[in-house]
């Protein structure tokens, strides 16, 4: 089990999240930590899936089972997934990163199917987390090799500092709105992220990102853990 790095790690990726509004932990899950992730992830697609209402879990195609997406509400319905999103290498990285204590949201997951996908639009999670003040923090867990072929993130340095901007409807299936000002300003401060297996991505809940659809043959998998102020 991974531990919480040294304080001085600890200060260096605060400082960090705090100027830029996100931050990459390398290779923060590794080892049987990740395998035991990699696991249950399995278990739950093949026995969990199957039952689960259409709010839970989102394919590209209803009826290819290859083509999942996207489920939420993972911890409502698994206790592995409950109890791992308690686990002090995320609750005590969050409250670091926040400058306060937390509480656990969701744990969700995101696919881009080889072939199948679309691009995710510009959008800022605390659109939709409607929270005041809106601080939260999102772990993006890469479960894949993550790059420009299959649909990596892009972040905009900075953005998380202007507030929430204005959304409007997207029409993409799992991410139901989009940035509505976003603009050539926005893309010059975009910083992608070239990611392996057990990489992990923290960014602030205003901190604007997207990603291209993927064009490779491999999924790009992610888990996502979520804490509110």
């Amino acid at each position: 089990m991974l531990t919480v790095p040294d304080q001085a790690q600890l200060a260096t990726w605060t400082t960090q999240f705090n100027s830029d509004g996100y931050v990459c932990l390398p290779q923060y899950r590794r080892g049987s930590d990740f395998e035991e992730l990699l696991e249950n992830l399995d278990r739950y697609i093949q026995d969990v899936v199957p039952n689960l209402p259409a709010t839970h879990a989102f394919f590209e195609d209803p009826d290819d089972p290859a083509t999942l997406k996207q489920m939420q509400y993972m911890q409502d319905k698994d206790p592995f997934f409950n109890e791992y999103r308690e686990r002090d290498c995320f609750v005590k990285l969050a409250e670091s990163f926040l400058g306060d204590e937390v509480v656990s949201q969701g744990v969700e997951y995101f696919n881009k199917p080889p072939g199948r996908s679309k691009p995710t639009p510009p959008h800022q999670d605390g659109y939709y987390f409607c929270l005041e003040p809106n601080m939260a923090v999102t772990f993006w867990i890469a479960l894949d090799v993550v790059n420009e072929e299959n649909g990596c993130l892009r972040y905009v340095s900075g953005s998380h500092k202007d507030g929430v901007r204005p959304h409007g409807a997207s029409q993409v299936l799992g991410f139901s709105q989009r940035l509505q000002d976003w603009g050539p300003a926005d893309e010059q401060l975009e910083v992608l992220q070239l990611l392996h297996p057990g990489d992990v991505l923290a960014h602030h809940s205003l901190t604007v990102h997207r990603a291209d659809a993927n064009n490779s043959q491999r999924n790009r998998r992610a888990l996502g853990l979520v804490y509110f102020a």
